[in-house]
């Protein structure tokens, strides 16, 4: 193999550690791979306790959104920094967000300050196509006008907000600052 090619490859290489390193801890920690009902579903339409569990649910918009803001972040702050190893960076904030999100100090907080009173954390598999719709989010971001990704981030919290009154800045103000009013809104 070439030094070019070698070079070329070694940050495919290094982001598919990080996700297989992610999967692994997750693992280690005692998430269950799947969902524990024993299905592994494309869609997980419902909001209830197979959220976070199956491949996407109504949450992988916000993971989708979290790539756009790394691709933006790399833009403003490492634009010396090839594109390909900004993308690891951002693969190895999003496995370090998937690692804390389903620590037991996060999935407490989630259960008292947000609407998931049922939250048990994600399964691996969850937390991996988590991971990877932040990659899909970053690429699209990549390739996208700024304002057809601003109007993509933007339709995703509007639609999410709609369908199942949670979205990613609802979450961020949730875990943070929980606001009584939105948790009495968000409730069924």
């Amino acid at each position: 193999m070439t030094r070019s090619l070698l070079a070329r490859r070694r940050p495919i290489l290094t982001v598919l550690v990080i996700v297989a390193a992610a999967a692994a801890i997750l693992l280690a920690m005692g998430r269950p791979p799947v969902c524990t009902c024993g299905r592994i579903e494309l869609w997980h339409g419902a909001v209830d306790s197979g959220n976070s569990q199956h491949l996407f649910d109504w949450y992988s918009p916000s993971h989708v959104i979290h790539g756009f803001l790394f691709y933006a972040a790399g833009w403003l702050l490492l634009r010396r920094m090839p594109v390909r190893w900004r993308l690891v960076l951002a693969t190895a904030i999003e496995a370090a967000w998937e690692l804390a999100e389903n620590s037991p100090a996060v999935i407490d907080r989630y259960r008292t300050a947000t609407i998931a009173l049922g939250y048990t954390g994600d399964s691996v598999i969850n937390s991996v196509a988590d991971i990877g719709c932040m990659m899909a989010g970053f690429a699209l971001a990549r390739r996208l006008p700024v304002t057809a990704t601003i109007a993509l981030a933007v339709l995703f919290e509007l639609v999410t907000l709609a369908v199942i009154r949670d979205n990613l800045t609802l979450n961020v103000v949730m875990l943070l600052w929980p606001v009584e009013a939105i948790r009495q809104w968000q409730s069924p």
